[in-house]
């Protein structure tokens, strides 16, 4: 996997786990954590928990595959991510508004990414 493919696939993870980690169990989590929070190889993470690397590999799929499940029947991320996309150009829209519309309005703005 090149340089850029990996990015992209430690940032959905990211955000997957961010959503359901705590649904996964504490191997799963603490693997995931270690991987792609930290930045463990296969190697590192199999010495810490006197395992073969082929069994690290296969915890971290499972677990992978399972908040892909998740995501599938919940859309919380994708749910996150569109929201996100339209309060991004609520805010966009705001700024071309005359200056007394736009404090109450920005006002609101941020109260709904709050509420995300």
């Amino acid at each position: 996997m090149n340089g850029e493919n990996a990015l992209e696939k430690t940032n959905r993870i990211n955000v997957l786990f961010d959503f359901y980690g705590p649904l996964l169990t504490d191997k799963q989590q603490t693997f995931l954590k270690c991987y792609f929070h930290d930045d463990y190889t296969l190697g590192e993470i199999a010495s810490d928990f006197r395992i073969s690397r082929q069994a690290v590999y296969e915890h971290l799929k499972r677990a992978e595959q399972v908040l892909e499940e998740y995501e599938a029947k919940l859309g919380l991320a994708a749910r996150h991510s569109r929201l996100n996309a339209g309060i991004d150009l609520l805010e966009e829209q705001i700024a071309g508004l005359p200056a007394e519309w736009r404090q109450p309005l920005s006002r609101t703005a941020a109260l709904l990414r709050s509420a995300e």
